[in-house]
């Protein structure tokens, strides 16, 4: 550890977080465009919402960046399932609604 690190407050690292946080959320919301755009081609080429070897693709592919960047790649495993279905779980709606 760095000398820095050491002298970091709880408010300061809170702060820091806090912003992360904001830039993930913004991510998060480009995303959700990109499965907009998913959306409407599913839609368009009658495809289902849950496309099972993609889903895995996605996974394993956060997996392997986590792993890459020394973060457990379980639980880059955990988030991105989570995040997946909730995105699936939008595209399911969006496409019962056709």
């Amino acid at each position: 550890m760095s000398y820095t690190e050491f002298n970091d407050s709880m408010a300061k690292v809170r702060a820091d977080i806090d912003a992360l946080d904001l830039r993930l959320v913004a991510l998060l919301a480009e995303r959700q465009g990109m499965i907009d755009r998913a959306i409407a081609v599913k839609r368009r080429e009658g495809l289902a919402a849950r496309i099972p070897p993609r889903v895995d693709e996605v996974i394993d592919n956060a997996m392997a960046e986590a792993k890459r960047l020394g973060l457990d790649p379980e639980h880059a495993r955990e988030i991105w399932t989570v995040m997946v279905d909730g995105f699936i779980r939008r595209e399911q709606r969006a496409l019962n609604r056709t």
